[in-house]
């Protein structure tokens, strides 16, 4: 079976939650496919550093021009074992691409993990996949989760939440929790 992984990203996703997921997948031995809809390999998507700083909400700052490595006209989900969604403000247009949708559809309607953090629950809701399914996200995503059909799991914001397919997490912090989670849904065994 294939060990790549789908990675759909789209203008100032999260900088994080982007480059640590696709360079901790790698390491794992991984191919990660990196996409963006109308964009191609040797493209970029540019990304934003979410803080929390004490304010209400995170700030935003201006962070990389991370480097696409495949062709979203290219993606056949059959070619994938699990779908990387991260979160920042890509999906809030992201969620508008029909064919964005129908990929998401796919990896669930086939079963295969699906790894969701911060505002990558905008994609999930849109695509229809959350009813009556547990799901965490950036709270500010709470309402969306819940318009959707889904249990808004309100959880620390280092923790994660596997329900079945679905491993989502708050934010970046929950890098160790939500990427474990992710492996393991892959059927990756870690050995220390």
């Amino acid at each position: 079976m294939s060990k790549a992984i789908l990675m759909i990203a789209g203008d100032f996703t999260e900088d994080y939650e982007t480059m640590v997921p696709y360079q901790f997948l790698l390491a794992l031995g991984y191919t990660v496919h990196a996409v963006c809809p109308n964009k191609k390999a040797g493209d970029h998507v540019a990304t934003a550093i979410h803080d929390f700083e004490g304010d209400q909400t995170y700030s935003e700052k201006r962070g990389h021009n991370f480097a696409l490595n495949y062709d979203f006209a290219a993606v056949n989900t059959n070619d994938y074992v699990g779908l990387l969604i991260p979160g920042g403000r890509g999906p809030e247009y992201l969620r508008l691409n029909q064919r964005v949708l129908d990929i998401v559809r796919e990896f669930n309607t086939a079963g295969k993990p699906i790894a969701s953090v911060c505002h990558g629950a905008q994609i999930l809701a849109a695509a229809g996949i959350l009813k009556d399914r547990t799901c965490s996200a950036y709270p500010a995503c709470a309402p969306e989760v819940e318009l959707a059909g889904g249990k808004y799991a309100e959880i620390a914001i280092d923790a994660a939440v596997t329900d079945g397919n679905l491993i989502t997490a708050p934010a970046w912090p929950a890098h160790p929790a939500w990427l474990s989670q992710f492996v393991k849904a892959l059927g990756a065994e870690i050995k220390i």
